[in-house]
């Protein structure tokens, strides 16, 4: 996250970790601007969240657990998601500080990457933290295929070391001019680009305003694509889009506080316990 990019007024392996909620129909909403309004390297995490939620209507369905346990008492473990925004981070004190995974941004389109993400990357590694790589999405400027390639080439790849997550698609701020179809026709390029490179499946990152108005609610991710959905709120769950019945990763706040990151930072949650988190990591579920 920025300490915070003014954008357009103001401002997501499926686990199965417990029962969803239906699919609804999504909500009709007024088209965001482009996300061209975000200046190609100025991408990151949430840059669009605030805009997306003002010009879009939510779906505010929320998750629902069952006899299980509810979204408050399940097991989940803490993580954040940084960019060159962050500056140099000490990833001990991270560790130390009990987060357990983080997403680190690597690519924009087909020509940006992030000046520190190899250092993150490394340092993250070498502290053990569970670590993936994010590329922010610019469907305006070249075909979802051709960035899945550049992102799997630059940092986006995917190892069975214990300490590496899939790659993420970040998808906010607009709908870059994309009919909905032209976006689900966008977002599969990529997924299916990205798993002939890796042999994993993409994590799509995106909120609930975004994902019904630029996709329709699309529910054609679901069974590939574990959801990290972006709800900032004090409450024990998050909305979901339409068309994903759960959420795997939850960006709960853009306001958070973590030894060893100066400033504020992105705090995450993962559904599920350590053992479920390696899994993830591991492709072993």
């Amino acid at each position: 996250m920025r300490r915070k990019l003014m954008v357009a007024g103001a401002f997501s392996l499926v686990t199965a970790l417990g029962p969803g909620v239906p699919s609804g129909t999504a909500a009709a909403a007024a088209p965001l601007p482009s996300s061209s309004a975000i200046p190609l390297g100025d991408g990151y995490m949430g840059a669009g969240y605030l805009a997306d939620a003002e010009s879009f209507t939510a779906d505010t369905r929320q998750i629902e657990f069952g006899a299980e346990g509810s979204a408050s008492t399940q097991a989940t473990q803490a993580g954040i998601d940084v960019s060159h925004y962050q500056g140099t981070i000490n990833w001990s004190s991270v560790k130390s500080a009990g987060i357990a995974f983080a997403y680190i941004k690597a690519t924009e389109s087909t020509t940006y990457k992030d000046p520190t993400f190899s250092a993150n990357y490394l340092h993250a590694h070498q502290a053990k933290v569970i670590r993936g790589a994010y590329h922010f999405a610019r469907p305006g400027l070249s075909s979802g295929a051709a960035q899945a390639k550049y992102f799997a080439g630059n940092g986006g790849g995917w190892s069975r070391d214990n300490l590496t997550l899939p790659g993420m698609l970040d998808l906010e701020g607009g709908c870059s001019g994309k009919s909905v179809s032209a976006m689900r026709s966008w977002i599969l390029d990529f997924s299916t680009t990205y798993r002939a490179k890796t042999g994993r499946d993409v994590v799509i990152y995106t909120g609930p305003s975004w994902w019904n108005t630029c996709t329709g609610g699309w529910g054609g991710m679901s069974a590939r694509s574990p959801l990290f959905v972006a709800h900032w709120t004090g409450a024990s769950s998050p909305s979901i889009p339409g068309g994903f019945p759960y959420w795997t990763f939850w960006q709960y706040t853009d306001s958070g506080s973590v030894s060893g990151v100066s400033g504020a930072v992105d705090r995450d949650r993962f559904s599920g316990d350590s053992g479920r988190l390696l899994a993830l990591a591991n492709n072993t579920l």
